[in-house]
């Protein structure tokens, strides 16, 4: 399975902070990687001073943080194999896999079993299909050869091993099973629990004290006491890494995932449609017909999809409980019973159903606790609460589980790509400002929650810090006129919202720009709106766009984006080509008595020995393990799409063989070291690529026989609605040239009047400039130039007065001499003397000159 882009990333950083970790040691490999600008922009605060665990300060642990739906199972899965290669370099560790509650514990033992499933098949192609997962209740079964030689993981929950006093606790307990795996070391380290009369307890905690676990804890929110902390010095585990939405305040948050990127990559249903009903029953009636209307759209879908309705019943010797919720539907919705099934701790309806299946009739499903109660179907569309919202703690986990896009895949239809809430609320701005809190504990940020809230009576906006819905923001016109067939069928036309009255009128409420032609059949009156509105609204509303061409660039002849990627992709080249060597700074070992050095980079690593197995000299061989052995695991380390397996085989064989003759490092003292040693080739490697990617960039876009050129036909555009994904700016300023209108308008890097914020104010006063806009870095629509390792997005884009296109990137003093604003200078250059427009780096202060005389001088230079 494919992963997604954000879940990548994850995995990424994950593993750069066991690889600095490895030398630097985890707190400083933590708190360097927090502090850098992009990180800590995206954590938001969350990251800082690394706090360690206080019985294993040397034992690394840290947390990613994914909002529901992120797939925090799967990204555990693959870090499994993160952790192995970069933190244990172990062939097989243990992992000790954490769960919160028994039925998450069931669920996921059921999905890593499961050898089809995504997480499953994560573990067998990292591990071969070495690998055995076992129900922390079935520890009896694993056995000493499991351990040795396959991946072993053990799903329990935090609970099983949480406690004060271990007596009467069966992983504390001995078992005459459990001996063989005591029977290697002749004398065991400190920490183990022991028998009254001295002797090592055969216990599975005791082993699991002995072989240092890799320890994954699911919804680690819920693990933060004391007594977790006690169980993690009896557990003894290498590592420790953490998944949840909801961080704790004393988590080592490492990366942080955004909602908005669960949206991007497809992944979760947004936004979400709110509707408010005056009581429970009105909200269930709600509820049914949107199920039913999307279950109409759905049947023009090109992957079965059964929309379901979840509702949240209230507990025992409340109005609306269970049974209660169940005789409404039969009996006054008419909800056949079949359709209808039951999801609760005592009542297990959905048990052995599977809800994906076509024959499946099951349309609706009431539960009380969704989350704890392990309930979970992507075809679940709409949640309706029967209780008021505001006191329904668990909410948050029935809005989960209407959050997972069906197939990870964006629908045709786009009411399939969106959640939908009902609520039986009296009060509108109640319900707003609860469900706004319910998806921050959920893991968005507060402005995402509300950017992903869509009212049925309009946008959510920010009112003395409550969230209320209100009119849009901007020019209306109201007007009244009889409700003739003419008229309605006019509205219709042009999209504008109107109610009938008593009095047999229709109120018009206009909100926008509106042509000539439907002006003309809505009422004379509207000519006076659009006069009085036209002043008023954006260029954007008014229709307007501002295009920036793209630049081109001809690979084998042909006119192509101009892209790193294409470039490198058309570009042959051989690994062979390429010396195969790694010099004694790059790396070099150094045997020390029980312990070895190594040097990699100029930094020096300390290597201990995990197990008396391991307690060999360098030179001693390892069972199994030749020179063509070596070759082979490190080709399935190190392989990539680009090079050729016989390549790279070749490539390798001949750098063991210069470390082996001309370094004359031994081949045990290679395997021993053989997950470093793989890194340290991997780094090669993406040297090598770095070197031809550079090579084709500059040969495409800057050899004398390159012809760059710019393309209006596939040219970026910028128009209204194209950043309603992104989170919006809140500011109090109000400017009068910005493209889109204020409510559109994407929020600036950097703090609240920062900055980019300042310069956006001044290209906002210069009266050159038409219109601007922000130009939002990674957003798939946005303007972009290629560099020879990424793309490069200025930070915006301004129509002037006369008709020219002006492109700008901001960069703060500190770093405007930096390698990457020259790299971006060069082809924000080039693409201006291909005919793109303008393009000006600009700078706090340049020559003595402010921003304001850099850009009038650019202009006026134009």
């Amino acid at each position: 399975m494919m992963l997604k882009g954000y879940q990548q990333e994850t995995l990424d950083a994950l593993r750069r902070f066991f690889e600095e970790a490895r030398i630097a040691g985890p707190k400083a490999a933590y708190e360097a990687m927090v502090a850098e600008p992009e990180r800590a922009a995206r954590l938001g605060g969350r990251g800082g001073e690394y706090a360690p665990l206080e019985a294993l300060p040397g034992t690394p642990c840290v947390c990613l943080r994914l909002p529901t739906g992120g797939g925090k199972t799967l990204l555990g899965a693959h870090a499994v194999a993160v952790a192995r290669d970069a933190w244990i370099e172990r062939e097989h560790p243990l992992v000790l896999w954490l769960a919160p509650t028994n039925v998450i514990r069931r669920q996921t033992a059921a999905a890593l079993k499961d050898v089809r499933h995504p997480c499953r098949r994560a573990l067998d192609e990292a591990f071969g299909g070495e690998t055995r997962v076992f129900d922390i209740a079935d520890f009896a079964h694993l056995r000493p050869h499991d351990a040795r030689e396959k991946c072993c993981v053990v799903i329990g929950t935090i609970q099983t091993l949480r406690v004060t006093n271990t007596e009467g606790r069966k992983v504390y307990a001995h078992h005459e099973d459990m001996e063989a795996h005591f029977s290697g070391p002749a004398s065991f380290p400190p920490g183990l629990e022991r028998m009254e009369e001295g002797g090592v307890r055969f216990s599975f905690a005791n082993f699991l004290h002995l072989r240092r676990p890799l320890m994954i804890v699911d919804e680690a929110h819920n693990a933060v006491t004391g007594l977790t902390r006690e169980m993690q010095r009896r557990v003894n585990p290498c590592a420790i890494v953490e998944f949840t939405a909801t961080p704790r305040a004393k988590s080592n948050v490492l990366h942080s995932v955004s909602a908005r990127e669960l949206k991007d990559e497809e992944m979760i249903k947004l936004p979400v449609v709110l509707s408010e009903h005056a009581d429970w029953r009105a909200a269930v009636n709600g509820a049914l017909a949107a199920r039913a209307a999307l279950a109409e759209k759905a049947k023009a879908e090109p992957d079965y999809l059964r929309p379901i309705v979840l509702f949240q019943a209230q507990k025992k010797n409340r109005e609306v409980p269970v049974e209660a919720l169940r005789r409404h539907l039969v009996e006054e919705e008419g909800v056949p019973e079949a359709r209808i099934a039951v999801a609760t701790g005592a009542q297990r309806e959905l048990d052995g159903l599977d809800l994906f299946d076509p024959k499946c009739p099951v349309e609706c499903v009431i539960t009380v606790e969704a989350l704890k109660e392990g309930w979970d179907c992507s075809f679940a569309y709409v949640f309706c609460s029967v209780s008021r919202i505001r006191s329904a703690t668990d909410v948050e986990q029935l809005l989960g589980r209407v959050l997972r896009m069906p197939y990870a895949r964006r629908r045709r239809a786009p009411e399939l790509n969106k959640a939908h809430a009902h609520l039986s609320e009296p009060s509108f701005g109640e319900a707003a400002r609860a469900l706004v809190d319910r998806m921050t504990a959920m893991g968005f940020e507060e402005s995402e929650a509300l950017d992903g809230i869509e009212s049925v009576r309009g946008p959510l906006v920010p009112d003395g810090g409550l969230f209320v819905p209100l009119e849009r923001a901007g020019p209306t016109f109201a007007y009244r006129t009889p409700a003739t067939e003419e008229v309605r069928a006019a509205l219709a036309e042009a999209g504008v919202a109107a109610r009938e009255t008593e009095a047999g009128e229709v109120e018009i409420e206009v909100a926008g720009w509106v042509d000539e032609g439907t002006e003309e059949k809505i009422a004379r009156a509207a000519r006076a709106y659009r006069a009085g509105a036209k002043g008023r609204l954006s260029s954007a509303e008014r229709g307007e766009r501002i295009v920036a061409p793209r630049l081109m660039a001809r690979i084998q002849g042909e006119l192509t984006f101009a892209d790193a990627d294409e470039f490198v992709a058309a570009n042959e080249w051989s690994l062979l080509d390429h010396p195969a060597r790694l010099e004694e700074g790059e790396f070099a070992v150094r045997e020390t008595a029980n312990r070895f050095e190594i040097d990699l980079d100029g930094k020096r690593l300390a290597w201990s020995f995990l197990d008396e197995a391991e307690r060999l000299p360098l030179d001693v061989p390892v069972e199994g393990w030749t020179r063509e052995a070596l070759v082979r695991w490190l080709d399935r380390q190190t392989r990539g799409i680009d090079i050729t397996q016989s390549e790279l085989l070749r490539w390798l064989g001949d750098m063991v063989g210069r470390l082996t003759g001309e370094r004359g490092v031994s081949i045990a003292a290679l395997t021993r070291c053989k997950f470093i040693l793989a890194r340290r080739i991997r780094r090669k490697l993406d040297d090598i690529r770095g070197k031809e990617r550079e090579r084709a960039y500059q040969r495409a876009l800057f050899a004398p026989e390159a012809g760059p050129e710019v393309s209006f036909e596939h040219a970026f555009a910028f128009e209204k609605g194209m950043y309603l994904d992104q989170p919006r700016y809140r500011g109090s300023w109000r400017p009068g040239r910005c493209f889109l209108p204020h409510e559109e308008m994407p929020a600036f890097d950097g703090a609240e009047g920062g900055e980019e914020t300042q310069c956006a104010q001044t290209l906002d006063a210069l009266p050159e400039v038409r219109h601007w806009v922000r130009n939002v870095a990674r957003h798939p629509r946005s303007f972009w130039l290629p560099t020879a390792t990424d793309r490069f997005y200025p930070d915006f884009a301004a129509a002037l007065e006369d008709g020219r296109l002006l492109v700008v990137e901001y960069k703060g003093e500190h770093i405007a001499t930096a390698d990457d604003a020259r790299e971006k200078r060069v082809i924000g250059d080039l693409w201006e003397k291909t005919g793109g427009g303008l393009f000006l780096m600009v700078e706090k202060e340049k020559d003595g000159k402010d921003v304001r005389a850099q850009l009038l001088e650019k202009i006026g230079g134009g």
